[in-house]
């Protein structure tokens, strides 16, 4: 009988862990799914559909418009991200070169110019091709929408920041 009653004891503790583990692995689960969905940070394409939102409502275009803008517009932001992340890299590899001794100050500057001389060549790109589609005071808007997503997106950004929540 004592024999019996060991083995329930020892089964009760096996499922006692088998229950305790599978409620650590839920929770481990839930805590990853819900920081990943509290972060906020939009995914980069969806970023450049908001924004292709924002510009098609407030610069008015029309839908032939819209067909004629889009493909132009997508590669130009890819582009900009593209640009972005190559600098971002470049510039993170650099802080780490900080620590272990004098970084290369004339290659920093110079690499910062050549990005700005390379997000200005893409602008003027774009322009040449937007210009192509649009009436110049469709595209006047255009660009005017633009500057109110970066000014409400930048606000946006502080309003996090001061809040306590990082974009």
């Amino acid at each position: 009988m004592l024999k019996h009653q060991k083995n329930k004891t020892i089964k009760v503790i096996d499922m006692k862990t088998i229950k305790n583990n599978l409620c650590v692995v839920f929770i481990f689960f839930y805590v990853i799914i819900n920081a990943q969905e509290t972060t906020n940070i939009p995914r980069v394409e969806e970023m450049h559909i908001r924004k292709l939102n924002f510009l098609v409502e407030q610069a008015q275009l029309t839908q032939s418009e819209i067909v004629l803008v889009r493909p132009i517009f997508m590669v130009y932001e890819k582009s900009i991200w593209s640009q972005h992340q190559q600098n971002r890299e470049f510039f993170k590899m650099e802080k780490k070169s900080l620590k272990s001794g004098k970084p290369n100050f004339a290659e920093l500057n110079d690499r910062y110019v050549e990005f700005e001389l390379k997000q200005a060549q893409l602008f003027k790109n774009y322009h040449l091709q937007l210009r192509k589609v649009l009436q110049p005071i469709t595209l006047f808007k255009y660009y005017k929408a633009e500057r109110e997503f970066k000014s409400k997106l930048l606000q946006d950004m502080k309003g996090h920041k001061l809040s306590g929540n990082r974009p």
